[in-house]
């Protein structure tokens, strides 16, 4: 294990010059249709513990001119005495980076917390940044429900059906928003954020999706990139089958490391070694597609559900395995899928009354889908399947098929040359982490990030872990810690174990 150096005490952040807007400069003839954004000026009010405001930007990156949308932006004011302000976002897509900055005391170390502001930005779209909403609380519930890997052509085309339905009712319910909610509008969003803040640069804590959003902002602003941290790898430049695929093995591989530990904890709901629990576990999920399980609330566990629940809670372990082995437990024991469904029910916000409490549903969609389409058909999802199926044979079917979801969408997203890896080049020291069991960021995604940006540097934790700071290891929290408040880099390749 390399040691990263470290500072006894909390160095400013280092200073840029003065930022001009990231547009080219105003001339006589063309005055810049950003500046306005840039220049407005914010209404702080207290919000429990923190501040809060709203902040413009253009709803259409191509037309600044026309309607414009209101992000929601929290600060959790420094413990101590400031030296600049971290932005932070949890992933998703679609998760709240406003409700994650108000959990402050908990994302980051005590020594973060002292001496940056914590920021919080909703993206376009999602949590309180006048959120879109295409489905119904019933839709998702049917959607979540419905039988995910069709073994009949009237399976087929109900999957088919339930796949369009997504695209429609965004079309038929949401807001133009909608359409606008690429990963490149949102990078561009923080740094109108950023300076009205009068920040001047981004320093960025990024997980999971926030490393997307964190990757395209160096990309695009390499020099107003303060000291940024991209943890748990979402790659910019592979397209959504790739990325399936990857996740389909990355769950595969943390369900062996699951059913090991079941073995080994002494309280596992199948019997034998390693192979046995995961051959039985497979069995009682396929059991589900013909024969769902009852619970309290009236609705049933089926297959689909059964198996997210599954892969829901193979993200963090020490919290997760202990949940899941005994919801299996009451599943595989006493006929009753409740405890299951409420793991589900937890991972997706759903309340007890029925009613999804975010938008997160039909974010997801409407960010994966617009950056990522898929150009297959039916015919070319139930090829993947089977080919997945050699690999992943879990979660691998389900995954080829949920592609489905993201054919033919009508909006196109600005992504463009997707397929080549982000550089940031004239970007300052970008430490990216990586988990090598991570099921839902496989390690090797962040390996490539960090190859592929100019000066990326990588911290490597050895764990089954979805994303690494502050998850457990002291040796990646340290150097986190160094990289943040001094700007000190590991020594080589840092790996943790």
């Amino acid at each position: 294990m390399l040691i990263a150096g470290c500072s006894s005490a909390p160095e400013a952040v280092p200073p840029t010059p003065p930022a001009p807007t990231p547009t080219e400069s105003p001339t006589v003839e063309q005055a810049d249709p950003l500046a306005g954004f840039y220049a407005q000026e914010l209404d702080w009010r207290e919000c429990g513990g923190a501040e809060c405001t709203k902040v413009r930007v253009p709803l259409d990156y191509d037309d600044p001119t026309g309607d414009d949308v209101e992000l929601a932006v929290t600060k959790v004011p420094a413990t101590g005495e400031a030296i600049g302000a971290l932005f932070v976002n949890p992933g998703g897509p679609g998760g709240s980076a406003f409700d994650y900055a108000k959990a402050a005391d908990f994302i980051v170390s005590p020594e973060i917390r002292e001496s940056f502001d914590i920021v919080g930005v909703d993206p376009r779209g999602v949590g309180k940044s006048q959120p879109v909403r295409c489905l119904s609380d019933a839709q998702i519930d049917e959607i979540f429900a419905s039988d995910g890997t069709p073994d009949t052509p009237d399976e087929g085309r109900e999957l088919v059906e339930d796949s369009r339905l997504i695209a429609e009712e965004c079309e038929r319910n949401a807001s133009e928003l909608w359409r606008h909610m690429g990963t490149v509008s949102v990078a561009r969003d923080m740094d109108i954020v950023r300076a009205v803040l009068d920040e001047p640069v981004l320093n960025y804590l990024g997980k999971s999706y926030g490393t997307a959003i964190g990757a395209w902002y160096a990309q695009l602003f390499p020099s107003f990139v303060g000291r940024m941290v991209l943890d748990g790898v979402l790659p910019t430049d592979l397209d959504q089958t790739e990325v399936s695929f990857g996740q389909a093995v990355g769950f595969e591989n943390s369900l062996r490391n699951f059913a090991a530990d079941c073995v080994a904890s002494g309280e596992c709901p199948f019997p034998g070694d390693q192979q046995a629990v995961l051959t039985e576990l497979r069995a009682f999920l396929d059991s589900l597609d013909s024969a769902a399980l009852p619970t309290t609330d009236g609705r049933e566990l089926t297959e689909s559900l059964g198996s997210y629940a599954v892969l829901s809670f193979l993200y963090f372990p020490d919290g997760d395995y202990p949940r899941l082995r005994s919801a299996l437990s009451e599943a595989v024991q006493q006929g009753d899928g409740s405890a299951l469904l409420a793991l589900v029910d937890e991972r997706t916000n759903r309340s007890s009354d029925g009613r999804y409490l975010d938008n997160s549903t039909d974010s997801f969609y409407a960010v994966s889908c617009t950056d990522l389409p898929f150009d297959g058909d039916e015919g070319e999802a139930m090829r993947l399947a089977d080919e997945w199926q050699a690999q992943a044979p879990t979660f691998g079917p389900a995954l080829a098929w949920g592609l489905l979801a993201c054919a033919d969408w009508p909006v196109t997203g600005d992504l463009e040359g997707r397929d080549e890896p982000v550089q940031a080049g004239g970007a300052p020291p970008i430490l990216v982490l990586s988990t090598t069991g991570d099921p839902a960021t496989p390690y090797r995604w962040g390996v490539d990030l960090a190859r592929s940006l100019e000066d990326g540097h990588l911290i490597t934790w050895d764990a089954f872990n979805h994303t690494a700071y502050l998850e457990g290891s002291a040796c990646v929290d340290d150097a986190v810690d160094a990289y943040l408040l001094a700007g000190v880099l590991p020594t080589g390749e840092l790996i943790c174990s």
